[in-house]
């Protein structure tokens, strides 16, 4: 008889268990990564990749290709992916609020807009103080519903993820009420805030500085600050990490209050570092590009998504990211 597990086609490159992109730096995260899983890329074909979203009441992925002008979808039950929309303002990050709308920074519009169930688009906001917003970049929703976003204004320095423009606002982070559309500067302290993500309790943000000013240097710190008691400012800011020769883009917590933060723009660096509460790093995923964000979804919020270059990689973990919005 003829062993035909011989004859097949191997369609997927072979990789040793535990899959090399693990790397450790601390015993603790060994209680976080799974030898088996290893690292997948989904697609590829972008020009740059980012904002991650899950969506696990209907089992998709969104994700945006900014200079593409569009959001795409990737379907877990088929792993394919399909346009999701375009042209869609050139969207970078995206996020869902507590009643599971998807709400999105628009760099070619320069606002912030939220997805109607019905599939219509709600402006939340495109102004402070009668001037334009530079260009919003990342976003997450407090658990009181108001949302908090970045914005550092890359959509418009160049003619490739929006519209070249002139800066009318500082570079700051908005704390947004959309029930009754007051917005609210939390901090204009960072050259260039980028992303941003709440600790499990809601009682820190973390912000990444990605200011690109070498004259006075490039901040690569991911800075967190104390949120107020009446949960509408910031204050106590000190830096969490620092990031060295990488750089921080978007991030998220998981349920143990652990970051897991892209990093890349620097040889070897290009990959996900879990970093403790206690601004420890524990331990890196590493990847072929430079990661921009990553998110937890799955069906049990413990896969790993992660946008990086032209790429969409995923990885199961043993945590699981923070339920904010609806699973």
């Amino acid at each position: 008889m003829v062993d035909r597990r011989m004859d097949r086609d191997w369609e997927y490159e072979t990789v040793p268990y535990p899959d090399p992109a693990w790397e450790v730096f601390d015993a603790r995260f060994g209680n976080y990564m799974l030898g088996s899983s290893p690292l997948e890329r989904l697609f590829t074909g972008a020009r740059w990749t980012e904002g991650p979203v899950w969506f696990g009441d209907g089992r998709y992925l969104l994700f945006s290709d900014i200079p593409n002008n569009r959001i795409l979808k990737w379907s877990e039950e088929s792993g394919e992916v399909s346009v999701y929309r375009h042209p869609s303002n050139n969207a970078n990050g995206h996020t869902r609020d507590n009643q599971g709308r998807l709400v999105s920074c628009e760099h070619g519009s320069r606002r912030v807009t939220r997805t109607e169930y019905d599939g219509t688009i709600t402006i939340l906001v495109d102004r402070f103080e009668g001037k334009p917003l530079n260009a919003p970049n990342d976003v997450v929703v407090h658990a009181d519903d108001s949302i908090w976003f970045t914005d550092p204004g890359y959509g418009i320095i160049w003619n490739y993820e929006g519209n070249k423009a002139t800066f009318e606002l500082d570079t700051n982070v908005y704390r947004l009420d959309p029930a009754t559309g007051g917005m609210t500067i939390v901090t204009s302290e960072l050259e260039k805030p980028n992303g941003l993500a709440f600790s499990p309790d809601f009682s820190v943000l973390y912000i990444a500085d990605t200011g690109a000013s070498h004259k006075r240097g490039h901040p690569r710190y991911i800075e967190a600050f104390d949120v107020t008691d009446d949960g509408k400012g910031l204050a106590g800011r000190r830096v969490f990490y620092d990031m060295g020769k990488s750089s921080s883009d978007g991030f998220r917590v998981d349920i143990d209050g652990n970051v897991w933060t892209s990093a890349g723009w620097s040889a070897g660096e290009n990959g996900v570092l879990s970093i403790s509460p206690e601004g420890e790093k524990l331990g890196m995923i590493h990847l072929p590009e430079p990661v921009s964000n990553l998110c937890f979804g799955g069906v049990k919020r413990n896969r790993l998504f992660i946008t990086a270059g032209r790429s969409l990689f995923s990885i199961y973990t043993d945590t699981q990211g923070m339920p904010y919005g609806t699973p």
